[in-house]
């Protein structure tokens, strides 16, 4: 499950849950087929009805983008992203239209959306901001962001997620370690080769002394666009399996992971939220992080910051430094778990879901 899919789920979740007298939730969707729109529908038990739009996802994307009106609900309409008909509508019909954006990659690191993906986006915000009422954001940093490129005026309302209540041990936590083949100690990342996840320079870090040998492992796929992690681990004179990547896991195996795990390491260059390094902190988990702002954000000063740019040493070498403190360092792991358990209690999807029905009710 990808974050954003997470992100829409768990919202709409609480926006159920935390519905006003008097206001229903009804899911749109776009075309699919009969299994899947029967598996939605049991997710989301208190949505009042289903309204599937008669053109796919990929349609609906190409005409909203080009500005043409399709019919895709009416009342107040939250989009979890910017996927959402944002186009001139009579207002009768569609009183509200509230959209998300989540992070400005599209603009700072396109490559990472893909190009097409970062161009559609680029072109809805601008979209946005002639049709949509507000604009959510996850962070102040992605709100600040955002403004410098889209005149969003005062649009712009913070609200973050938070973590996910089927992020749970499984039963037999001991059998599931040794069929992961989970080493005794272990230091985690998420992430991919992708340059903007700062998972190659992890890796560099991996090789050095400052890493005690710890095995690295990385919820992620071992390739993208041709570079492999693994090839990058050997490249970096690392023995095999010192640099593991794991692939997608399981809400139950992240936990697993992350209850374990001596450290998790978020060394991206740019983030819009960081659900990954929250869920890390709300496990006591002491977190390594960049000092990308929404990291910053999100940490508070529970975890670990590593300046991403400084002449006098490699970015590896500070990442290295930093695992190197929280495992035989002054670094004091138990009040950075305390820390970390209480900034992560800041966050609940039930403040978030109450928040955007607040923020309707204003407009």
């Amino acid at each position: 499950m990808n974050g954003l899919t997470r992100y829409a789920g768990e919202l709409t979740r609480a926006l159920i849950a935390t519905a006003p007298p008097a206001c229903d939730v009804e899911l749109i969707l776009s075309r699919r087929g009969r299994g899947e729109l029967a598996e939605l529908a049991a997710q989301f038990p208190g949505a009042t009805r289903t309204t599937v739009a008669k053109l796919s996802h990929a349609a609906l994307a190409t005409a909203w983008a080009n500005g043409v009106s399709v019919a895709a609900g009416t009342g107040i309409l939250h989009a979890p992203s910017l996927f959402a008909p944002l186009v001139h509508t009579d207002r009768s019909a569609a009183r509200q239209i509230v959209v998300t954006v989540h992070d400005t990659l599209a603009w700072t690191h396109p490559a990472s959306l893909g190009h097409s993906s970062a161009a559609w986006a680029r072109r809805m915000a601008h979209r946005a901001a002639k049709h949509a009422d507000a604009v959510v954001v996850p962070s102040h940093a992605v709100a600040a962001e955002l403004a410098e490129r889209v005149d969003l005026g005062e649009r712009v309302r913070v609200i973050p997620g938070a973590t996910s209540p089927g992020i749970v041990l499984p039963d037999d936590p001991e059998v599931r370690a040794s069929w992961l083949r989970l080493p005794e100690r272990f230091v985690l990342a998420a992430g991919s080769m992708d340059p903007r996840t700062g998972v190659g320079e992890l890796i560099q870090a991996a090789a050095l002394p400052d890493f005690h040998e710890l095995p690295l492992l990385i919820v992620g796929a071992d390739e993208w666009r041709g570079h492999r992690i693994t090839e990058t681990a050997m490249l970096a004179g690392l023995p095999e399996g010192r640099v593991r990547p794991l692939g997608a896991v399981s809400d139950s195996d992240l936990a697993l992971l992350l209850s374990r795990a001596e450290a998790f390491v978020a060394p991206s260059y740019a983030e819009g939220f960081g659900l990954m390094a929250l869920e890390a902190l709300a496990f006591g988990t002491p977190l390594v992080h960049s000092d990308a702002p929404a990291l910053v954000e999100l940490a508070s000063g529970a975890g670990c910051q590593v300046v991403r740019h400084d002449a006098g040493s490699s970015y590896a070498e500070r990442l290295a430094a930093a695992v190197d403190a929280l495992i035989v360092g002054d670094a004091d792991r138990s009040s950075l778990a305390v820390l970390g358990r209480d900034r992560a209690k800041a966050f609940s999807w039930r403040d978030s879901g109450s928040r955007v029905w607040q923020l309707h009710a204003e407009l």
